[in-house]
């Protein structure tokens, strides 16, 4: 369990993107909602990362998988691969189309940005003031984007100390197993309150094999494939620093335990959403582990 320091509490989080920009889900997923099949107030939910200006992004919502794929194939998965770029419209529409969903009484929702840029970043965060979050997301590591984040150390610094100038939210930074940890974490103690864990780049699993979405990018990999390496690196945030890790890759049900025995203190739930169609999985893995854990 993750306690922010405006009293909210939680153990299960969706990862960003997983039921849309607002936590209620993708459309597709509304027949599922009113039965029950999906349960988005069961989880802390990160709303899908938005950026300063629109992105176009790769994402066609008539052609998925041109930059989603299951790995190593649909019929026999254990993870995925996805270039969506992050798709989006911009802050100014979430704002005002998506933002005053926020209800923590309802769904517990956590907003999510991205930029190089401090000045937009600190801009954005100023901007999600404005409606009922819980916490608020710094993406410093996708690996989908032209921009490289990740080996910027000093701008995600920066960056997060900047937003909590000015964000009425607690922060949680979102990290990449490339980064350099040992330098980030030192200046981030009581800046961060909790810390999220990205898809593994394409390039880091498989040095020397082309990736399906090359012409995208590569891509970055999630799911049961990445695990030895979002693992290693939840073991070694533990190791460094006692700002709480949420621990990514579930696939499993299996794998929540196995999470907190290297000492994840909240369980995220990404590309789990598409193992199995319809993203059912997520909320029947949390049902049973609440039921495991009352007996």
């Amino acid at each position: 369990m993750i306690r922010l320091s405006n009293g909210h509490e939680f153990e299960y989080i969706v990862a960003s993107g997983g039921l849309g920009f607002d936590g209620r889900g993708y459309p597709h997923e509304r027949l599922l909602r009113l039965m029950g099949l999906v349960d988005p107030s069961l989880f802390t939910v990160v709303a899908k990362t938005v950026t300063y200006n629109p992105r176009k992004g790769n994402l066609r919502y008539y052609n998925p998988r041109a930059c989603v794929r299951l790995l190593p194939n649909i019929l026999r998965p254990n993870g995925v691969v996805n270039s969506v770029g992050l798709r989006n419209k911009g802050i100014r529409w979430w704002c005002e189309e998506k933002g005053f969903f926020a209800d923590r009484k309802k769904i517990a929702l956590v907003g999510s940005i991205l930029s190089d840029s401090i000045l937009e970043l600190v801009e954005m965060a100023k901007m999600m003031n404005d409606f009922d979050l819980v916490a608020l997301e710094i993406n410093d590591s996708c690996p989908n984007i032209k921009e490289d984040l990740l080996k910027n150390t000093e701008k995600v610094i920066r960056g997060c100390l900047a937003v909590k100038e000015v964000s009425r939210f607690p922060s949680i930074l979102k990290l990449s197993v490339v980064h350099d940890i040992k330098s980030i974490l030192p200046e981030l103690k009581g800046v961060v309150e909790a810390i999220s864990i990205n898809s593994v780049p394409w390039r880091v699993i498989f040095p020397h094999k082309k990736s399906p979405l090359a012409r995208l990018g590569d891509g970055g990999v999630s799911g049961e494939i990445a695990q030895p390496y979002t693992w290693k690196l939840v073991k070694d945030l533990v190791s460094l620093t006692s700002i709480p890790v949420i621990g990514p890759s579930v696939w499993k049900f299996e794998d929540i335990e196995k999470l907190r025995e290297i000492g994840a203190k909240a369980i995220s739930f990404g590309s789990v959403h598409f193992r199995f169609p319809w993203g059912c999985r997520p909320t029947m893995y949390v049902r049973k582990d609440m039921k495991r854990n009352r007996n």
